[in-house]
């Protein structure tokens, strides 16, 4: 049985209202903003929530998580994005930068198959991806995907995800700063996911009420009751 069940996306940002006014255009999702610090952006069922939270940190090195948007092109460009790399011989996708820098790719629309337009995929960078992959896929309970031809694992039929796979990539470079996009889940046996090889990196206290935990990898999730 999972140990837990996906619950939304959250991304940090120095300019809370740019970035939110962004991912809602580029996710068709609702603004809701809640506090100074703090924006919702809602879709029609609850597991499509992203929040959007003001940090003073700024961005300083590549994410180790972005999703992957089956989108149009000009589009994007027009909401603010930028392009860092454009199609060649070794990919088929643009890869590109949201206002505020965040690095995400955008695949070309499927006019055949609408329904796998928007958000596709959330991608991880990973220096263990088949370990990485199969942790996931037991705390959600999904299955792990993989190919020959390529080195990446991914979750996929996991419930509750509101894109199709969680894609874990291989790259050289270790994990040095926290995850700008995050994700978060509902489990009502937090003990349960630091037994099966989570770190929790800070408990419920006067400001949160939820728990904070690391994956093996050391990308954090925060753990809400259900």
């Amino acid at each position: 049985m999972p140990l837990a069940r996906w619950k939304d996306l959250c991304l940090d940002a120095t300019d809370m209202s740019v970035a939110a006014e962004f991912w809602a255009a580029a996710l068709d999702l609702r603004l809701e903003p809640r506090s100074e610090a703090v924006t919702l952006l809602r879709g029609d069922v609850s597991e499509q929530a992203t929040w959007v939270n003001r940090v003073p940190e700024p961005k300083t090195v590549k994410n180790r998580v972005h999703p992957d948007l089956r989108h149009d092109l000009d589009q994007l460009l027009a909401l603010g994005a930028t392009v860092l790399r454009a199609p060649d011989d070794e990919i088929s996708w643009h890869v590109l930068a949201d206002p505020a820098g965040n690095e995400f790719c955008c695949f070309r629309r499927r006019p055949d198959q609408p329904e796998l337009d928007g958000f596709v995929d959330l991608i991880v960078d990973s220096a263990d991806p088949a370990a990485d992959a199969s942790w996931w896929a037991e705390i959600l309970g999904g299955v792990v995907g993989e190919a020959d031809e390529v080195p990446w694992r991914w979750v996929e039929n996991a419930p509750g995800t509101p894109f199709l796979n969680l894609v874990f990539n291989p790259v050289p470079e270790p994990k040095t700063v926290k995850n700008r996009w995050h994700w978060d889940v509902v489990s009502d046996d937090p003990d349960g996911l630091v037994a099966a090889g989570a770190t929790r990196l800070r408990g419920p206290g006067d400001d949160i009420d939820w728990h904070v935990l690391a994956d093996p990898a050391g990308n954090e999730f925060c753990v809400f009751a259900p």
